[in-house]
């Protein structure tokens, strides 16, 4: 890791949102704000002059708005990684929501806070991770670069084995996630049935709308999870931001369970209660699939699900935005594909069928 600030440029139209995410961002020593600008136009012109390693884009500003200034950079600046800033409406999330399907990293909510330090505080905790995550992946391209993981132990033999017919799927996603999990759904065999499950680190206010666009790149019902809720065949349930998503058997069905208990890794949602409680009910019948995320969460719940013979697919590091979560889990030897995400859905497909012939190979 070399020394050299990660370099930002914000870009949003409040002079007050400028410099609170520049007090957010700098109260790290590792991320400098570099330039600012009060559209996309004045900071697509900045970027002809400047370099920076991350761009704050604004949802909603004048003259260039922050879709058309992110489909702008995307084009004049495929390299630069690019985080939404979005206000707490509809339509921001809405439009947020577009921009992580089309490349943004990540998203941050503009705070509601009683002061400027409170809100530079709820910022930084969101905001420095993601932004320190983004550069650890552009500096340490290679497995060989990256800090071991703890390794999780003990650990059964990776063999083909006798299993239970396939009855659910579950996922865990982070930093790229929205995007990773469109293709990973529009990717699945029309006939696939198995209730899907996923749980996405993202903010509350915008897990509902992440529910609605997985619903039409699926053509599957597709719901924000609550407490009590039939889990069905065919369908797809989202952990609802803040809160942990569980699943429980009752007789023979399957029941997802919500709660606030203390974040994991951080986390809330996180991905090891859902995994976790899926091992617990599902033993062999589950396949896990760990998507492009920063930071190790899910790494426990995956070794659980290991341990009770289902199987585990991750996604690659050569398409993962950040390999975080699926190389935590390569890293502590539980994973049995390592795929990159095109190969992801079919791998699915094909692990259902054998498993319902009885022999995962």
């Amino acid at each position: 890791m070399n020394d050299t600030p990660i370099r930002v440029l914000v870009v949003d139209d409040s002079a007050i949102v400028r410099g609170l995410l520049t007090r957010a961002l700098e109260s790290d020593p590792a991320i400098k704000v570099v330039g600012t600008a009060m559209h996309g136009e004045q900071g697509l012109r900045w970027l002809k002059k400047h370099q920076a390693d991350v761009v704050l884009l604004d949802v909603e500003m004048p003259v260039l708005n922050g879709l058309e200034t992110l489909q702008r950079i995307q084009q004049e600046h495929p390299k630069l990684y690019v985080i939404m800033v979005s206000s707490l409406t509809y339509s921001g999330a809405e439009t947020t929501m577009k921009a992580l399907r089309l490349g943004a990293v990540g998203c941050v909510a503009k705070p509601d806070a009683n002061s400027i330090s409170e809100a530079v505080a709820i910022v930084a905790r969101e905001l420095v991770p993601l932004v320190r995550g983004l550069n650890v992946q552009r500096e340490q391209p290679t497995p060989s670069a990256v800090k071991p993981a703890p390794r999780v132990s003990p650990l059964p033999p990776r063999r083909p084995r006798l299993i239970q017919p396939t009855e659910l799927l579950v996922i865990g996603s982070s930093t790229g996630g929205p995007r990773a999990l469109e293709q990973l759904v529009k990717g699945l065999p029309a006939d696939f049935d198995l209730p899907i499950c996923i749980a996405q680190h993202m903010p509350p206010f915008f897990t509902p709308m992440l529910a609605k666009h997985l619903a039409v790149d699926s053509g599957r019902r597709t719901y924000e999870a609550q407490s009590d809720m039939l889990i069905e065949p065919g369908c797809i349930y989202v952990a609802p931001g803040d809160f942990h998503f569980t699943v429980v058997r009752q007789n023979r069905s399957l029941i997802a369970k919500l709660n606030q208990d203390a974040p994991e890794h951080f986390c809330r949602p996180s991905v090891n209660p859902l995994f976790r409680s899926a091992a617990q009910c599902c033993g062999s019948g589950l396949i896990a699939v760990m998507l492009t995320g920063m930071g190790d969460d899910g790494l426990e719940g995956t070794a659980d699900i290991f341990r009770a013979g289902g199987l585990v697919i991750a996604q690659d590091e050569a398409t993962s935005v950040v390999w975080g979560m699926p190389g935590a889990i390569s890293r502590a030897g539980l994973v049995h594909q390592l795929l990159p995400m095109p190969e992801i859905a079919p791998a699915i497909g094909r692990a259902v069928q054998r498993t319902h012939q009885g022999v995962l190979r």
